[in-house]
């Protein structure tokens, strides 16, 4: 390999990108639109535009990406995690290219990545599992069949589906169908794909995982475990390594069942495979992660394993640099620095970081893909960066993470910070250890200040690209000179339209995001509270409730996209004339 693409962006990307360097390969960026200033672009040698700002037009199109690495003489292609890093077919175009990929090969990709079929590879080398159905079930009636049947709680998971999209826990049975349906469409959004099983859900369950390397020679070696149960709507927050408080019996079960499942599908790359671990004891295979985690660099920082550089060794045919499973050194916790207000229930936000201000010292990685002036755009994620904090012993590594977390200030969109560092004064994290899937929700009752809106990214000035043989050429327009060649056309532009719903009776859109459907018609009564659409925010669902009771009147279409606090409805009373 001599030149890789990168078909990601963000923070992995800038991660993939310092790899290539340290590894001596060039790297070749693409991005969106709403990405063409963002640090990943400049770091990579290359970069090529992607032409569109949806995910669906940019990191989603693997024709445009194959387009532009045939473009820049690529000979390899890393997907990093999420997008296409799962994706046989997109895995299947790139070697019929003769490029290489850098993963595990469409086949086993289309095997672990197919939750069924992952049950049945983890049934046959004797792993643990829970009860679950026989296959892809077909309508929400089956789910609350089987829940009846079963009990609950019951998982309904998407079966081409990962990250945490396309999975509801159901705990009552009137939410069934309607987690089976949200849970379809989070998968179709996601993963283009809705077909969804469901299986028993161990309660208040630890998530814990097992780090994976594989090469072509048949080395399979468990690199270490990690503990990820600090999460939130199944997204993951923050995680450890080596996962604290296991017995050794429970650590060698976990260890021997990874091995032997990647062993069975003839695995070869970096993956994880994933476990809940009940409060009873019992473990329980969840799936596997046929890509690099985005909580992989604690299990670097406790090995001393540069997992993505692994990932080019096995590529190119080269054995393991790690023939065993290496004891582990210190503890290490890595913080999800995610674009959210936690004082709004986690809801997902956009626009322009003003200040950005990043911890450092001994013990300390940042791995970033924001700055000061980067604009946080609304369609993709809500990871901006990670904060590695490594001690020699998990309590130095709690008391370092505090420190870190006192110096870190991020101005002009909210952020999980505050979240982290009440996290860190609760005993159940830093002491017994009483965490689960679930603590957030049932357990955490710390009241967190509700962060304030970030205004629009605007300075008048609008900045773009040009490409020169790929590189990249800024051209700017100044706010006066727009003034004068049109500033009528920017105020009907779509992104002006709605203004913040601050009237009585409006209905405001939660997030920036798209709105999916309308759970009401238009003309009906509703009640304070009742849901009235969904909107899809950074690949998660989001509700909009009726701020009051009355006659509801749609303002906008299902497939627009808003932005936070523009007016999508609105409600009036009888007595209004509505």
């Amino acid at each position: 390999m001599k030149k890789v693409l990168i078909a990601n962006r963000g923070e992995i990307a800038v991660r993939v990108a310092r790899a290539c360097r340290d590894y001596g390969l060039a790297s070749v960026a693409v991005y969106a639109d709403a990405d063409s200033d963002a640090p990943f672009v400049a770091l990579a040698d290359e970069a090529y535009a992607l032409s569109g700002n949806t995910p669906a037009e940019t990191y989603l199109d693997a024709g445009k990406l194959m387009a532009i690495a045939l473009r820049a003489g690529a000979d390899a292609v890393h997907p990093g995690y999420g997008f296409l890093s799962e994706n046989a077919g997109f895995a299947r175009a790139v070697q019929s290219a003769g490029l290489t990929w850098i993963g595990p090969d469409p086949e086993v990709i289309e095997a672990l990545g197919d939750k069924l079929s992952a049950r049945r590879i983890a049934q046959s080398v004797g792993a643990p599992l829970a009860a679950g159905s026989d296959g892809a079930i077909a309508s929400a009636g089956e789910a609350i069949r089987f829940a009846r049947a079963f009990g609950l709680p019951i998982a309904i998971k998407a079966v081409h589906g990962g990250g945490g999209r396309g999975l509801k826990i159901a705990r009552r049975i009137e939410d069934v169908g309607d987690m089976f349906e949200q849970a379809t469409r989070e998968a179709m959004a996601a993963f283009g794909r809705g077909e969804c099983f469901v299986e028993r859900f161990l309660d208040r369950p630890r998530h814990i995982e097992a780090q994976v390397l594989a090469d072509r020679h048949g080395h399979v070696v468990v690199v270490g475990t990690r503990d990820c149960s600090l999460q939130r709507r199944n997204q993951k927050l923050i995680e450890e390594a080596p996962a604290p408080f296991l017995s050794a019996g429970q650590r060698e079960q976990i260890h021997e069942a990874a091995r032997d499942i990647c062993a069975a599908a003839g695995y070869t790359g970096a993956g994880t495979v994933e476990f809940l671990l009940g409060a009873d004891g019992a473990l329980c295979f969840l799936e596997v992660n046929t890509r690099l985690q985005v909580e992989h660099p604690v299990t670097e920082e406790t090995t001393g394993i540069d997992l993505v550089v692994e990932q080019f060794r096995i590529a190119e045919g080269l054995p393991l640099s790690v023939t065993a499973t290496p004891e582990p050194h210190g503890h290490a916790m890595e913080f999800r620095i995610n674009i959210e207000d936690p004082g709004r229930g986690f809801l997902p936000s956009a626009g322009r970081v003003t200040a950005w201000q990043v911890p450092s010292g001994p013990g300390i990685r940042l791995d970033a893909g924001i700055e000061a002036g980067s604009i946080v755009p609304a369609m993709f994620d809500s990871l901006a960066a990670k904060l590695i904090v490594w001690g020699k012993t998990r309590a130095q590594a709690i008391a370092r993470a505090r420190r870190a977390l006192a110096e870190f200030s991020i101005e002009g969109v909210p952020s999980v910070l505050p979240f982290h560092r009440a996290v860190l004064d609760h005993a159940d994290f830093t002491n017994r250890f009483a965490v689960h899937t679930r603590w957030i929700e049932t357990d955490f009752k710390e009241t967190l200040a509700v962060a304030a809106r970030p205004k629009p990214p605007s300075d008048g000035t609008v900045r773009g690209h040009i490409e020169i043989d790929g590189k990249r050429v800024e051209i700017a327009l100044s706010g006066g000179l727009l003034h004068l060649l049109g500033a009528s056309a920017a105020a009907a532009s779509p992104e002006t339209r709605g203004a913040p719903a601050s009237e009585p009776g409006a209905v405001p859109a939660p997030v920036s995001g798209v709105l999916v459907q309308w759970r009401v018609a238009d003309g009906a009564h509703v009640e304070a509270g009742a849901p009235l659409a969904v909107m899809e925010a950074m690949k998660m669902e989001t509700a909009v409730t009726a701020p009051q009771a009355g006659i509801i009147t749609l303002l906008s279409e299902p497939g627009s996209t808003q932005t936070a606090g523009s007016t999508i409805a609105r409600i009036t009373h009888k007595s209004d004339g509505g």
